[in-house]
């Protein structure tokens, strides 16, 4: 989502307008108790309950009824657009009766994977969270779900999003809200909100989001769990409802980094043992005059005690510095992604069938999308970015921040940048216009995205990790950068880095 200003502010949507295809019951946060056996399928990570289900310890039906009934209680959290119980149970039932029969069982074995509605899906409509699209349906999947459902993944559901992508609250004025098992009156982040929603509310272990400019790190972080954005170019994009080329990059949500790497060696087909990184002598960078100024206090309070988990077990977090690095993100993210989406999403229509022009897709679109749109997007626009300035963000400044980005590794030795993944923590559904800082009003799209920015403009690899939770019980993400193309390395870096910042609590719901 780019950096736009004064966008104005999105009113609270309760999540009755989501088209779920379950019972009509009252829609209510109070989710219930699961009995016992259904809540200790329910703590099972991807990797646990695949390997249950292989060897027949557990029914894959079974393990998929679990998760339906979890989704159903809880389906007042809005986390997904389209949910039909009885297909999942079905490819269930057929995983069961293929295993029964001798056949082989892959890697997602029978595992059921929310999927983001911004990806095809052929047997699920793909509307983008935006209402022309409501009732599309792709010929085929996209590569990556068709790589999950070739290593025995059901998709569970396509999940609930901010409208095209194109911010990071999930606050969704055609389907309706996505709000935080943390706090319900507050948002999951975006734009992947409905998957992060989903993970860390226990419906599924694993999801599928996607992350243009911060759209799986942010709802990780304010949901409390993993993300991983790999490096740009690890998994195909083909099949996904594009913002720009240059940038956006599908990745997972789970709740731990094994099940990240689990994801990772699926879809990018890399098997490579994989073991948590001994914590010992590894150099962490950390940058204080960009990614450490003008935090909420509680936000530094719990990245400072996350950074003292990691240096007692090991790690050297040392202090480094990134010059030049603002100046390039403000010629270049926000540049390239107003630009690009024009062209990119009139592609992707075109090229899916959906039997819908840029102009159809922008004229039935949420009010909030069309003002974005008609302020920055469109030719004319106050703010429309002319090709001469996309030319100078494509062929000059990108380049030159990637390169800073390779000389500040080479010359530190760190093997990841560290940093509070947003300046805050999540916030109450309808105010995305200013937040308070320490009492300084500071624009929404600054305090939620200046820190995830750089990383996804640049093009490396991400890893949003819990560091702990607010006084007032929010969750607050530490972020990771590594090099470029050192993705296995940061996911096993990950899973050190896990081990020493321990869990956090999960939402009360």
């Amino acid at each position: 989502m780019p950096d736009v200003r004064d966008l104005s502010r999105r009113t609270f949507v309760l999540g009755a307008s989501a088209t779920v295809a379950m019972t009509a019951a009252p829609a209510t946060f109070a989710g219930g108790s699961p009995d016992d056996g259904s809540a200790r399928l329910l703590k099972l990570s991807a990797s646990e309950a695949v390997a249950h289900m292989s060897r027949g310890e557990i029914s894959a039906e079974r393990y998929a009824s679990a998760l339906l009934a979890r989704c159903q209680s809880l389906r007042a959290l809005n986390s997904f657009i389209t949910l039909e119980p009885e297909k999942v149970l079905e490819a269930a039932r057929d995983c069961d009766r293929r295993r029964l029969a001798g056949g082989k069982t892959g890697p997602l074995f029978g595992l059921p994977i929310p999927i983001k509605d911004s990806v095809n899906t052929h047997d699920y409509p793909t509307s983008a969270g935006t209402p022309a699209l409501r009732g599309f349906r792709p010929a085929q999947d996209a590569p990556v779900v068709k790589a999950l459902r070739d290593a025995g993944a059901l998709v569970l559901g396509k999940t609930n999003l901010h409208e095209l992508s194109f911010g990071w609250t999930s606050d969704n004025h055609a389907f309706g809200a996505v709000h935080n098992p943390y706090e319900p009156t507050r948002i999951p982040g975006g734009s992947s909100g409905g998957t992060a929603a989903a993970v860390a509310a226990h419906m599924a272990p694993l999801g599928v989001a996607e992350d243009t400019e911060g759209s799986i790190r942010v709802p990780a972080a304010l949901c409390g769990i993993c993300g991983f954005r790999p490096t740009t170019g690890r998994y195909s994009t083909r099949g996904c409802v594009p913002i720009s080329p240059l940038f956006d990059q599908i990745g997972p949500h789970a709740r731990t980094v094994s099940d990240l790497a689990l994801f990772d060696s699926v879809v990018s087909k890399d098997r490579h043992e994989f073991a948590p990184t001994p914590l010992q002598g590894v150099r962490l960078g950390v940058v204080r005059d960009y990614w450490f100024t003008g935090l909420d206090p509680e936000v530094e309070r719990v990245t400072g005690l996350a950074l003292q988990r990691i240096k007692a077990a090991g790690a050297q977090v040392i202090e480094t510095s990134l010059p030049g690095l603002q100046s390039l993100i403000d010629l270049t993210t926000s540049t390239v992604q107003l630009h690009d989406v024009r062209t990119a999403l009139a592609r992707y229509l075109k090229k899916c069938a959906t039997g819908l022009t840029f102009d159809q897709v922008l004229a039935q679109a949420s009010t909030d999308i069309q003002e974005t749109f008609r302020s920055y997007v469109l030719p004319g626009a106050p703010n429309f970015v002319s090709e001469a300035a996309y030319a100078a963000a494509r062929d000059t400044h990108l380049p030159a921040l990637r390169r800073l980005y390779q000389e500040y590794f080479a010359r530190t030795g760190v093997a990841a940048i560290v940093f509070p993944a947003t300046m805050i923590a999540a916030t109450p559904i309808g105010e995305d216009v200013t937040v308070s800082i320490q009492g300084r009003k500071v624009r929404f799209d600054i305090a939620i995205a200046r820190n995830i920015a750089p990383g996804s403009t640049a093009g490396i690899p991400g890893l949003v990790l819990p560091a702990g939770l607010t006084a007032a019980g929010l969750p607050v993400g530490i972020e990771f950068d590594a090099p470029a193309a050192a993705d296995r390395p940061l996911l096993a870096l990950g899973a050190g880095l896990e081990r020493a910042l321990g869990p956090i609590s999960p939402p009360n719901i």
